[in-house]
């Protein structure tokens, strides 16, 4: 009995002086609203090591995008450059990624290099087809829903359905359904379960026929 409580316990201390100690990054930012001060403290975070820097990199988003909780995991490396972006509970995004204007479903677990970007038309051009410069990207929000699995190095550019899983490299450039399992570039449905899974989907899922 002894044992849970004390690992409660200290993961309730641990939350509580992350909190704390990122108090001064995300005031320094206004809590978000200041987008390139936000993007200096994200991309600072992101090179904080070990369990410490995960909870500190949670602790800061916490406090300075649209939705995050303290359940959730971001790993070294990772970042999120959009302050308007929203965190399920219990969300996991691995190592060295890039996330940006988005909303994760809760338990969706992010494996290394995965980016998700804001939309598939980001970059304009002019009237003489000349590419126009990061001011004038256009941002549009991405959507995964709960319960997926995003495979090492893919690429997320428009939504997801809830419980689907994306194969490792793949690359998603049109709406996923739910309860499928896509992979290839650009990602295809290769099977779609008949009812949502019971569990989170695992690389081993990923093989096709």
């Amino acid at each position: 009995m002894l044992k849970p409580v004390l690992k409660t316990t200290v993961k309730l201390l641990s939350r509580s002086l992350a909190m704390a100690a990122m108090l001064p990054f995300a005031a320094f930012c206004f809590f978000g609203r200041i987008e390139s001060l936000f993007q200096i403290f994200a991309q600072f975070t992101a090179l904080l090591p070990g369990l410490i820097g995960d909870y500190l990199r949670v602790a800061f988003y916490v406090m300075t995008i649209d939705r995050c909780f303290l359940q959730s995991r971001i790993s070294f490396g990772s970042f999120l450059a959009q302050s308007s972006a929203r965190l399920g509970r219990s969300v996991y995004i691995g190592a060295y990624c890039v996330i940006g204007d988005c909303e994760i479903g809760d338990r969706t677990q992010i494996a290394s290099h995965v980016q998700i970007v804001s939309g598939r038309y980001q970059h304009r051009f002019d009237q003489t087809g000349r590419l126009l410069t990061a001011d004038a990207a256009s941002f549009t929000p991405v959507i995964v829903g709960a319960d997926c699995w995003l495979g090492a190095s893919s690429i997320i550019m428009a939504d997801v359905g809830p419980v689907t899983t994306v194969g490792a490299g793949s690359v998603d450039i049109s709406p996923l359904p739910a309860n499928a399992v896509a992979v290839g570039n650009p990602a295809k449905v290769i099977r779609q379960r008949q009812t949502p899974a019971a569990h989170t989907p695992c690389e081993n899922e990923l093989s096709t026929p």
